[in-house]
């Protein structure tokens, strides 16, 4: 699946106030440039914009899809100064600055709605309550994330972010990011190869690593690692929210989960069984689910 990469130079928002250099976010963007329906989609942690590739494409005669790298992942730039990643607020800016630059394309208001695994998750949740947005988010569409996060799954997410491994080869980068992403669920060989060389970065001596910039582990060393609540934030929600979530997630447990169809946005909840965290949105069953709750 080749697509073009477009870039956007926007503001470095930092918790010391100082004036930064700004950096560029990079974005695919699939469909239609003139469909006011834009879908926009935010990937995980580590994880980059190519993992949506298959939903776009399902996607792309209906709406508008644009999905974007955040900032020290996939082809966007690293920040300069590591304590920044552990600034929320820029990641917020970041996707304002985002849709901003999509709606000046328009003459009409678009209708947005957003799709987020995980971190990418939690960015469109927090961002769907800020006050006086210049857009409206219309649905919200949530693999595996919600407003409590444990702190033993962050602690075991913390084992392996930012510790940077090199592999001799391509398949050796690839049967390791097998192993670390397992709970991903069931993925067919050309998912895996198409996430694997989307993920990789090659180095001048022939060695491969990840492509995101290991400092985004700063959270995790910088502060005690204890649960994430969110739920004065999820209690403000209304959005016409769905979740996914995997059976054996960690991340999303069957308490919060039901909490989740309760509070907040009332959310439909979608179990799917043999993935834990988190569903990646790449098989057809998935895509159907999040296709229809979008397109309804």
């Amino acid at each position: 699946m080749k697509t073009l990469v477009n870039r956007l130079l926007v503001p470095t928002l930092s918790a010391d106030g100082k004036q930064k250099d700004p950096h560029h976010i990079a974005y695919t963007d699939w469909g239609d440039p003139q469909n006011p329906h834009v879908v926009i989609c935010v990937h995980g942690l580590t994880r980059n914009c190519r993992d949506f590739d298959y939903l776009a494409q399902a996607l792309q005669s209906d709406c508008r899809v644009i999905s974007v790298d955040v900032v020290g992942r996939g082809q966007s730039d690293w920040l300069a100064h590591a304590h920044d990643y552990d600034y929320y607020p820029l990641y917020l800016s970041d996707a304002m600055s985002l849709v901003v630059h999509i709606q000046a394309q328009y003459q009409r208001k678009i209708k947005l709605d957003w799709v987020g695994i995980s971190m990418g998750g939690l960015i469109g949740m927090i961002l769907a309550i800020q006050p006086n947005l210049p857009f409206t988010i219309n649905k919200l569409i949530l693999s595996d994330i919600g407003p409590l996060i444990p702190a033993v799954a962050l602690k075991r997410i913390a084992d392996y972010v930012g510790k940077d491994p090199r592999f001799a080869s391509f398949e050796e980068f690839k049967q390791y990011m097998k192993v670390i992403s397992a709970s991903f669920g069931p993925l067919t060989e050309d998912q895996w190869n198409h996430m694997a060389i989307h993920s990789a970065r090659e180095y001048a001596d022939g060695s491969f690593g990840f492509r995101y910039d290991p400092r985004i582990a700063i959270s995790f060393k910088d502060r005690e690692i204890k649960d994430i609540d969110l739920w004065e934030q999820w209690d403000k929600l209304t959005n016409p929210t769905l979740v996914l979530r995997g059976t054996e997630s960690d991340i999303l447990t069957a308490g919060t989960a039901a909490q989740m169809q309760v509070r907040g946005a009332k959310a439909k909840i979608v179990e799917l069984s043999g993935i834990g965290h988190a569903p990646m949105l790449m098989d057809d069953n998935q895509i159907r689910i999040v296709r229809d709750f979008i397109l309804k």
